[in-house]
């Protein structure tokens, strides 16, 4: 049975403290597609969907950073 892995997107934005911080199971190669259209216009935008339907927009020109992150699977037992 295969899993979803969860994705955890950091975003930076300009002159703000915080960073936004998202949780989706979309694939890594689609957030990245997603994020360099979207750094490709300096009016563009980036759209990103967490894992519980929620829609955030963030305009291309506030970035700061985005990191991705994605969870590794955790070892049972004493195997390296």
């Amino acid at each position: 049975m295969l899993y979803a892995r969860r994705v955890d997107i950091r975003i930076g934005i300009i002159n703000t403290a915080r960073e936004l911080v998202i949780t989706t199971n979309a694939p890594v190669k689609d957030l990245e597609k997603a994020i360099a259209e979207g750094l490709a216009s300096e009016s563009g935008t980036i759209r990103f969907e967490d894992e519980k339907g929620h829609i955030f927009v963030v305009a291309s020109r506030h970035l700061a950073y985005v990191e991705l992150g994605v969870e590794k699977a955790r070892k049972v037992g004493f195997a390296p």
